[in-house]
């Protein structure tokens, strides 16, 4: 059984650790504010600019269209760009996102395909190097940026596109956390290469025939394609951003409480102690009087 020095060490340790803990949970509930209103914001820019570019991508077909719409025309080089965090105590968030990136490699290899990973962000690295260490071909750090914006993901999209222009991948794939709340970062894959058609284009396309476009739609999706790539890429970021700050709070808010119901124990356990300390001397007393 540990002494009372010990146990009383040991809730002072466990105390200053749950100061600790909460701290980063208020300093990361401030941030959330932030990161969410940005992602929130984002979404509506992002899905617009998806209609409209599905509507020109209708309109043009075959050898016309970009190579950032047609494709290769293969389909056997994927690269899994994972969207991790840079930073720890933030819960399952990070393990949730390799999980599925891990997912997603397993059912290309099933299918014979060939899977390189693009990792941006630290906490992703390690996991995924310990199954797949040959197929890591690139490593973004964003680990020394404070405030990640537009920049980097304009500086990430730029080189997909030159490698994608380069015949090093086929399809690039975003593995990547959607903020719903601080309870609830889903991880999502979606295609970003070569870019693909919205859902329901078509039909719209029917019913914005009359539209004309100037100059052609050819030369403004070759405008719009890079810049649909990178909104991805900083929604994304965005999305990261604001679940990392909310994982991080719930993280940090169930630290907080099993610390104190360790507290709780340790102290009950040390009056214990305590208690049984003073009786047995109590009884040392006692029995010596009476033998006296």
């Amino acid at each position: 059984m540990a002494s009372l020095k010990e146990l009383k060490n040991r809730i002072k340790s466990v105390k200053s650790t749950q100061k600790i803990t909460k701290a980063k949970q208020m300093v990361a509930a401030a941030k959330l504010r932030r990161a969410q209103a940005a992602a929130e914001a984002a979404r509506p820019y992002s899905q617009r600019l998806a209609k409209v570019m599905g509507s020109l991508a209708t309109r043009v077909s075959g050898d016309s269209a970009p190579l950032l719409l047609r494709g290769t025309g293969k389909a056997e080089r994927h690269l899994l760009v994972v969207v991790n965090t840079d930073k720890g105590l933030c819960g399952g968030l990070n393990a949730n996102i390799v999980k599925a990136a891990k997912l997603q490699a397993r059912e290309l290899i099933a299918q014979g395909k060939q899977v390189e990973f693009y990792l941006v962000g630290r906490k992703g690295r390690a996991p995924i190097k310990r199954d797949y260490a040959a197929s890591v071909k690139t490593e973004y750090d964003t680990s020394a940026v404070r405030n990640l914006g537009f920049t980097e993901a304009e500086a990430i999209a730029d080189d997909l596109v030159t490698k994608f222009e380069a015949g090093q991948f086929d399809v690039a794939h975003l593995v990547y956390p959607v903020f719903k709340s601080a309870l609830a970062q889903d991880p999502t894959v979606v295609q970003i290469m070569p870019v693909p058609t919205p859902e329901g284009a078509a039909m719209q396309a029917g019913a914005d025939a009359v539209v004309e476009y100037e100059p052609d739609e050819e030369t403004i999706l070759g405008e719009l394609l890079p810049r649909y790539i990178r909104t991805q890429l900083f929604v994304a970021l965005l999305e990261r951003e604001a679940s990392e700050q909310g994982a991080s709070m719930t993280a940090m808010d169930n630290a907080t409480r099993n610390a104190g119901d360790l507290i709780n124990k340790l102290t009950i356990q040390y009056n214990r102690s305590r208690q049984a300390a003073i009786t047995t001397e109590l009884i040392e007393i006692i029995a010596g009087a009476e033998a006296l």
